[in-house]
C-alpha cells in the first residue's frame, strides 16, 4: 500500500542520491553499494560520480522493495534485486492480462 502512495505522490519525481536515501531511510552508502552490485540503475551509471546519479520514482519503489526483501529474508543485494526483478515482471504481465481482458469484453 505504501508503494502506491509513493508512486502517486512522486510519479514524475527525479531524485538525487541524497534525496533517495532520505526517502528510503537508508544511507548513501547503501544506495551506492546497490548500484555497484547492479541492482539499481544501469551499467552506464556505475562508472559515473554518485553525485550525478538521478533516480526516478520507479527506483524509489524498487529500493523500498529491495529493503523489504533483504530484511525479511536476510539475503544479499543480488538476490533481493533478482526478487525485485521477478515482482516487476509479474506486475507487467498482470497489466498485460488486464488490458487483454478489457479488450475482449
Amino acid at each position: 500500500m505504501s508503494d502506491e502512495i509513493d508512486a502517486t505522490l512522486l510519479e514524475n519525481a527525479m531524485l538525487d542520491l541524497d534525496r533517495l536515501a532520505r526517502c528510503c531511510h537508508v544511507s548513501r552508502e547503501w544506495i551506492i553499494e546497490h548500484v555497484q552490485c547492479g541492482v539499481l540503475l544501469n551499467d552506464d551509471y556505475m562508472k559515473a560520480d554518485p553525485t550525478t546519479w538521478i533516480f526516478d520514482s520507479r527506483s524509489l519503489i524498487r529500493v523500498k522493495r529491495i529493503i523489504r526483501v533483504e530484511r525479511d529474508f536476510e539475503c544479499h543485494p543480488e538476490l533481493a534485486g533478482l526478487v525485485a526483478d521477478l515482482i516487476e515482471e509479474v506486475e507487467v504481465l498482470r497489466t498485460k492480462i488486464n488490458i487483454t481482458e478489457i479488450g475482449n469484453r
